[in-house]
């Protein structure tokens, strides 16, 4: 990945750093290496926990860091270990509701089974995890590979797998470097990177690939004529103009609960039925996970709004092809710096 202007260069960080200057060196990293763990375990605050675990590692072990591999490349070696620790004790992979099982009638009232919040992929703030501006095609693949539907298929690659894809697609490292990073041979990277991307194919990612050739800045523009149209369709609760801007195959879920439905006609049954509450919402943009996404607040009837749910817009770069709804309010709208009421 091309380097940000917030990264130091390798002559800036030496063995010798000590106290705030190794602290400035090693917080330098800390953006891409959150990207790095959230792709890895799909939750936003193991994410957080793991870098700062691996933070805490490279302070006290920094005395015995040779140099023999640059700084970036010994962060993300502790990284990889903490996640693979992290990974190992998990007794579940992250998902989506889509891969629970079955879509529902639009019209069923019980929203289905309720999960713990270690069972589904999280949202994440696009300023924690990814690079500042940069080569646009790097941005460009690096907003892909935060999206929900791609980071869920990950949880599918064994640990290794899903480090080695992460480090050669995403962050476009040479396998020798990965080969060393990980201990193994370049034999053993390009295989897992075979096997990896094979498991990836058999994934149904073909609501966001449409979009990795948006690489420039009209696409922005785009992104925010799309965004603009659907919160005015969606706070006039218009559901001819929502029709017109979902594909149809869209599906509308909203974790924690196992629900989904799928297709326009199920999804505006849902908003005219079970979901008719949110009409008179009023919707708030936000940047996640590369997607369009905005925090949603429901009429109070005590007066203005209050919230309901972070939403987060699956998209091929001209219709709408998801529409996640995370109900845990009092998390994700403090994450992502959205006020507790509208008056």
């Amino acid at each position: 990945m091309a380097q940000t202007a917030s990264t130091p260069t390798e002559s800036t960080v030496s063995t010798g750093l000590r106290d705030g200057a190794l602290t400035s060196a090693l917080e330098a990293y800390r953006r891409e290496l959150t990207g790095y763990c959230y792709r890895l375990l799909g939750g936003t605050f193991e994410a957080d926990d793991a870098v700062q675990e691996t933070m805490l590692r490279a302070w006290k072990s920094y005395d015995r860091f040779e140099g023999r591999s640059s700084l970036r490349t010994w962060l993300y070696r502790i990284a990889t270990n903490v996640c693979f620790d992290q990974l190992g004790s998990s007794r579940s992979k992250r998902e989506r509701p889509m891969g629970l099982g079955p879509s529902s009638a639009p019209a069923l009232e019980n929203f289905g089974d309720v999960l713990p919040e270690e069972s589904w992929v999280e949202p994440v703030p696009d300023n924690h995890v990814l690079p500042g501006p940069g080569d646009p095609a790097d941005t460009a693949v690096a907003r892909e590979s935060v999206r929900l539907a791609f980071v869920a298929a990950l949880q599918h690659l064994p640990s290794r797998q899903r480090a080695v894809l992460i480090l050669r697609e995403v962050l476009r490292w040479p396998a020798t470097e990965v080969a060393t990073l990980l201990d193994t041979s370049v034999a053993s990277v390009n295989s897992a990177l075979q096997r990896a991307r094979a498991t990836l194919a058999d994934r149904d990612l073909s609501r966001t690939e449409a979009r990795a050739e948006r690489v420039s800045g009209p696409d922005a523009e785009e992104d925010n004529a799309l965004l603009e149209r659907y919160v005015e369709a969606f706070e006039r609760y218009d559901m001819d103009a929502l029709v017109g801007l979902l594909r149809q195959d869209a599906v509308l879920n909203m974790p924690p609960y196992t629900m989904w439905v799928q297709g326009p006609e199920a999804i505006t049954g849902w908003m005219l039925g079970p979901g008719a509450k949110c009409r008179g919402s009023r919707l708030l943009p936000v940047r996640a996970n590369g997607s369009l996404a905005f925090g949603q607040y429901r009429p109070d009837p005590e007066g203005g709004h209050r919230p309901w749910a972070l939403v987060v817009l699956d998209d091929d770069g001209e219709k709408v092809t998801g529409i996640t709804s995370f109900l845990d309010t009092a998390t994700w709208f403090a994450r992502f710096g959205l006020p507790e009421h509208l008056d």
